[in-house]
């Protein structure tokens, strides 16, 4: 007898057999009574989901009242809030040595955001007297802090308020 030589076929995805009961054929819905699936198509009798188009609003919670009007309102927003981008003199006084200080010493909003002490150099800039500040410099930002003021101007330095 000879022997037969039987080629093995690589299991890929596409050629797993799928497992006897796991497909079923689609269902045919709107064909008549005969198929069990006539008359209202699987929709039961009238309401907003048996219309065509009758999908709910995914926030829609029928006759209840909404969740947002439920809960309870306080405070307020002011729209006309300023919001400042905050720089501490601890950090000035750390990124003193890797600040492109122009000769004349002064700090600006452009040279914290180049230092990356602030995201963005035409928001508001305040300093606040967080730390110790020892450099004799100018530096000009939006709003300074009394403790601010009274620490950059006892190391010699000035401070100058700019819009």
């Amino acid at each position: 007898m000879a022997s037969t030589t039987t080629r093995r076929r690589k299991i890929r995805i596409g050629n797993i057999p799928a497992v006897l009961g796991a497909s079923k054929p689609r269902k045919r819905i709107g064909r008549g009574p005969g198929s069990g699936h006539g008359k209202t198509s699987t929709r039961g009798h009238k309401g907003q989901k048996a219309r065509a188009g009758g999908k709910p609003k995914a926030w829609s919670e029928g006759g209840q009242m909404p969740l947002q009007r439920r809960l309870p309102k306080r405070g307020f927003t002011n729209i006309f809030k300023k919001e400042f981008q905050i720089v501490n003199l601890s950090d000035l006084s750390n990124a003193w040595s890797r600040l492109a200080v122009s000769g004349e010493g002064v700090i600006t909003p452009q040279i914290m955001r180049e230092k990356g002490l602030i995201k963005k150099a035409h928001l508001p800039v305040k300093i606040l007297g967080e730390g110790e500040f020892t450099q004799a410099v100018t530096i000009q930002a939006s709003a300074f802090s009394q403790k601010a003021k009274e620490k950059i101007q006892a190391a010699g330095g000035k401070i100058k308020v700019i819009k």
